[in-house]
């Protein structure tokens, strides 16, 4: 029996995210650990994974980027029209890096998050620039790129390299989670470390692409976060929280929190010609470059924006409110219809557009503003 060392006092240790079964396994059995999650989700994943995603065929490192930056704020069936439609327009990343930014954004109209676009046609520039055209098959090199994180970095030099790197992405740490009962917030740090840890431990020695996404689309279909269907699972005779009934609990979801809100009027201006005016928006904040509508305070200040001291060359009517929501506000919008002269119309320039509707609601557009120019085109 070991005794306590001079002078040291037994520290306490924050538990709450350790398995509730076993504590990680010691060096001699990790092997043997990592074949109850790697070797059956393999099998499993032969029979039931998905081999048809429009990514895999062919599976290069240029189209499994594209993907994995879709997939990162959407579902695999939203994000494969827009896959297609997003490689058939610009087939390469030398392509892609030529492009104008317009038609990056026009070609991701619909699918929300641009940033990630704005990511991927910079991120090519890049490529061009430094990397001889082609993503780096260098960890770091690869994290270094706009718009690719840790997980990202891994999932593409696993799927399209075949390297031995962990992903994180939302189904994996679920699935995880779950197989080791880990409790704590999914979001905190210590859980996030552990998570890492847990996701390279079992990380086999070969078919890494095929694990990687066997590992994603167990979370996907049947390691869901509400009604997981443990009975189809290959990991349930191991998996802490099914044994333990706490697949409801586990990962530990955070708090509600409520957002908060904000105003603005978004202004239809419309000359004489039936011309719809378009403004791009800033270069950093909430639809960052894209087309949109002007906004102003109130319904007197959009008023002045037009007015150019011609009272009478203006017309307004206000339309129905609607609300959109962000990740992180809400964002409240009066419409306010607004006629002017053609004489008293800002002129075009690289910030402002007149443009008929049906050229409008094609370029890329916000969601809600593309909803409000067609109900306008509907009045009309």
């Amino acid at each position: 029996m070991r005794g306590k060392r001079p002078g040291n006092t037994k520290r306490k240790r924050n538990t709450s995210s350790r398995p509730l079964t076993q504590p990680s396994p010691p060096p001699s059995t990790a092997g043997e650990r990592a074949c109850k999650i790697s070797a059956p989700l393999l099998r499993w994943f032969d029979h039931h994974g998905r081999h048809d995603l429009p990514w895999q065929h062919p599976r290069t490192a240029y189209r499994v980027w594209v993907a994995e930056i879709m997939l990162q704020q959407t579902q695999v069936t939203t994000a494969i029209p827009y896959f297609r439609r997003f490689v058939a327009r610009f087939r390469s990343l030398r392509s892609l890096s030529r492009a104008d930014l317009d038609d990056v954004l026009a070609a991701w109209s619909g699918l929300g998050y641009y940033s990630r676009a704005r990511n991927l046609h910079r991120a090519a520039q890049m490529c061009v620039a430094g990397h001889r055209g082609a993503l780096p098959r260098d960890f770091t090199a690869l994290n270094a790129l706009p718009g690719i994180g840790r997980s990202t970095a891994g999932a593409i030099l696993a799927q399209a390299f075949d390297q031995p790197f962990p992903i994180l992405d939302g189904n994996v740490k679920r699935v995880l989670a779950r197989f080791h009962g880990i409790r704590g917030e999914i979001t905190s740090a210590a859980v996030q470390a552990d998570l890492w840890h847990l996701s390279a431990h079992h990380l086999p020695k070969r078919r890494i692409a095929d694990y990687t996404q066997a590992i994603m689309d167990l979370g996907a279909t049947l390691c869901t976060r509400r009604q997981p269907g443990c009975a189809a699972c290959p990991l349930r005779r191991h998996c802490a929280a099914a044994q333990n009934g706490l697949t409801t609990s586990i990962p530990a979801r955070k708090k509600a929190r409520s957002l908060p809100i904000r105003n603005t009027v978004m202004l239809l201006v419309r000359d004489s010609g039936g011309l719809l005016l378009l403004q791009r928006r800033p270069a950093t904040g909430v639809w960052a470059q894209m087309w949109s509508l002007p906004e102003a305070r109130d319904s007197a200040h959009a008023r002045r924006l037009f007015r150019h001291g011609r009272p009478r060359q203006i017309e307004s009517r206000k339309l129905a409110p609607f609300r959109h929501t962000f990740s992180h506000y809400h964002l409240d919008v009066t419409p306010l219809a607004i006629d002017v002269c053609a004489t008293t119309r800002v002129a075009d320039n690289a910030d402002h557009r007149w443009l008929p509707l049906d050229e409008a609601v094609a370029l890329c557009i916000p969601a809600p503003v593309r909803k409000l120019i067609l109900s306008l085109a509907e009045e009309s």
